[in-house]
């Protein structure tokens, strides 16, 4: 049996930061943990599944006792923003609906779109979802975010490949991917191709070269743990 591990949950705690960044007693631990999915999952279908789409790429939420933020990484802050703030304004009331509590947002832009594993990944899915040539497709993406200075792009997709009777799976692998290095920074995303045939799962790893190298992210927080770090040698 293949021994995989899910590259970010790998990190956790050693060279990545956590993506929910707080604390909790015991009796209000799960009703917590269940609010941060509802809020992940409203923010996504919100702005990623309905167009016009703001390419979210991830998202991270701190909480205080009084304040709860949102932070959101999207390579279309416009769109998130809104004119006049409007949007952001709007989802902050309908987040505050959903959870009863304070809540601010935070947006960062993501730079380099082409760089970013799940932002590459929904950009297959979509494209597949519009009949495209899967080859064609995975080839064009995995290039592109080499271009951009990924060091290695490995790009996996499964399921009924062209509309084929039988499922099966491509992968496509430029440059290197070391897995199981713990300093090496490898970025993973995972998207479904809801196509007419049948759902497209797509699972893209950038590895962007070692933690010491690579510029540290520009969180808008004050908390603990909140960006990613290199490894001190021991």
């Amino acid at each position: 049996m293949g021994q995989k591990t899910h590259p970010f949950g790998f990190r956790v705690g050693i060279t990545e930061a956590h993506r929910a960044r707080w604390y909790a007693p015991k009796l209000l631990y799960g009703e917590l943990l269940v609010e941060d999915q509802k809020i992940r999952d409203f923010v996504d279908k919100r702005l990623n599944r309905e167009p016009p789409y703001a390419a979210v790429a991830d998202i991270h939420i701190e909480r205080t006792r009084e304040e709860l933020k949102v932070i959101i990484k999207t390579a279309r802050p416009g769109i998130v923003i809104g004119p006049k703030g409007q949007e952001v304004e709007r989802l902050t009331g309908d987040l505050m609906k959903i959870t009863g509590r304070k809540v601010s947002i935070d947006i960062i832009e993501v730079k380099e779109p082409d760089l970013n594993a799940q932002l590459v990944a929904e950009g297959i899915a979509e494209q597949l979802k519009r009949r495209a040539g899967f080859r064609r497709v995975i080839k064009m993406r995995g290039e592109a975010s080499m271009t951009a200075g990924a060091l290695g792009v490995k790009v996996q997709i499964s399921g009924r490949l062209g509309g084929a009777e039988m499922s099966r799976r491509e992968t496509l692998r430029l440059g290197s991917i070391p897995l199981q290095t713990l300093q090496a920074n490898v970025d993973y995303g995972f998207a479904k191709s809801y196509t007419t045939y049948g759902v497209i799962g797509v699972k893209t790893w950038i590895y962007k070269g070692m933690y010491e190298d690579t510029e540290e992210a520009e969180y808008v927080s004050k908390a603990a743990g909140a960006k990613p770090r290199a490894r001190g040698r021991h």
